[in-house]
């Protein structure tokens, strides 16, 4: 597998945080990578930096979000945009480079995240 810094990325996350008002969230700590020959059902991917990493580090937390090229770069721009919505919600609200998983305890309320932020983007389009 290989990875490449995606700044084309970037750029998209970026505007999708701005046009959706996601202040929570902060920008320059969200870096995009494009990998290739990624062994992965997945279309993209997001990867917190966990407390023990940013105490080592003495850094706050980060995230990067990793989109499969051979599966994103086919896709529209619409779906383009969904797929990172859908990265971008597993970013909690208190942005501490922990991750909210798909399912909690039998509910599955990070759907309802993506949904509405689908929804808002759609009605922003």
């Amino acid at each position: 597998m290989e990875w490449v810094k995606a700044p084309d990325i970037s750029k998209k996350v970026r505007i999708l945080i701005k046009d959706l008002h996601l202040d929570w969230l902060t920008s320059t700590k969200i870096v995009c990578f494009r990998s290739q020959k990624a062994n992965t059902r997945a279309i993209a991917r997001i990867w917190g930096l966990s407390r023990i990493w940013q105490q080592a580090l003495n850094l706050g937390p980060f995230y990067i979000i990793e989109v499969v090229s051979e599966k994103f770069d086919n896709l529209s721009e619409v779906e383009q945009n969904k797929v990172l919505l859908h990265e971008i919600a597993h970013i909690p609200k208190n942005f501490s480079g922990a991750l909210i998983p798909h399912f909690r305890r039998g509910r599955n309320k990070f759907n309802d995240i993506v949904n509405s932020l689908v929804a808002q983007y759609l009605n922003n389009s």
